[in-house]
């Protein structure tokens, strides 16, 4: 197994976290009752000749990642979600590109503390966090850490595994090309989803869940895009991560480039 990388992190003031009036304790934390092992089969889409190259499940059976995997900081999770697969009925997608938000972080939902609209943020770590961007675009994320931190990884992108007609359907597009897949909302489109799958738990069978996947080879990084209200060092920050080998990222492409060793 790969050694896990580190990635910067940038210094902030040390202020005091938004506490929920439930939270409890990180030494007297339970994780929610173990689910049982799900091993799940899936169809991969097979591409027309005309198409892009879309990414083959190297092993039928997919099991869901448990609850433990999700309590990190978000700017480990990140990483470690490329090559995950989010499921939701017929449809599988691979995560192929994400960006870490942590707590005081400027550019963070969590910096406006607990509201109606941001309380998903703040709970336990494998529970989806999803809004409406602009009015328009549904953003799916995936909530990091202990309960109470408020820190998330969106899913800005991701390839088609299987389910690409009712992928087609939802977006509007008869396209295979990676732009059905890569930018604002369209994952969230492509699922399905609402404001109400806030708070869902990605770690139990049934519904929205994220499945164990390959590791990537390489992976690029660069700084997070459309942020540019936040602070210098956190619009500058290399938060932004993605498969190298894959046409199925959004842009800018030009932003990113391989870790430092």
């Amino acid at each position: 197994m790969k050694r896990a990388r580190r990635f910067k992190r940038v210094a902030t003031e040390t202020s005091k976290r938004p506490i929920l009036s439930n939270r409890l304790k990180a030494d007297d934390a339970e994780p929610p009752p173990s689910q049982p092992s799900h091993s799940l089969t899936t169809a991969v889409v097979k591409p027309r000749s005309d198409s892009f190259p879309i990414p083959e499940i190297p092993s039928p059976k997919m099991t869901i990642l448990p609850y433990t995997f999700f309590q990190i900081d978000a700017l480990d999770l990140a990483p470690r979600l490329l090559g995950k697969f989010l499921r939701r009925d017929d449809v599988v997608l691979q995560i192929t590109e994400v960006e870490a938000y942590r707590p005081n972080d400027s550019a963070c939902h969590g910096r406006f503390g607990i509201t109606p609209r941001t309380a998903p943020v703040f709970g336990p770590g494998g529970h989806a966090y999803v809004y409406l961007c602009y009015g328009l675009h549904l953003m799916l994320n995936v909530v990091a850490d202990k309960e109470g931190v408020g820190a998330a990884v969106l899913i800005r992108a991701c390839a088609p595994i299987s389910g690409l007609e009712t992928i087609q359907q939802r977006r509007g597009q008869k396209t295979s090309k990676p732009v059905l897949l890569t930018g604002l909302g369209k994952i969230g489109q492509a699922l399905g989803l609402s404001t109400e799958w806030s708070n869902h738990p990605l770690y139990t069978p049934g519904g929205l869940e994220i499945l164990d996947g390959p590791q990537p080879e390489n992976i690029l990084i660069g700084p997070r895009v459309g942020i540019n209200y936040a602070l210098p060092e956190h619009v500058n920050a290399l938060w932004r991560f993605t498969i190298a080998s894959t046409p199925w990222i959004s842009a800018p492409k030009n932003t990113l480039r391989p870790p430092s060793s």
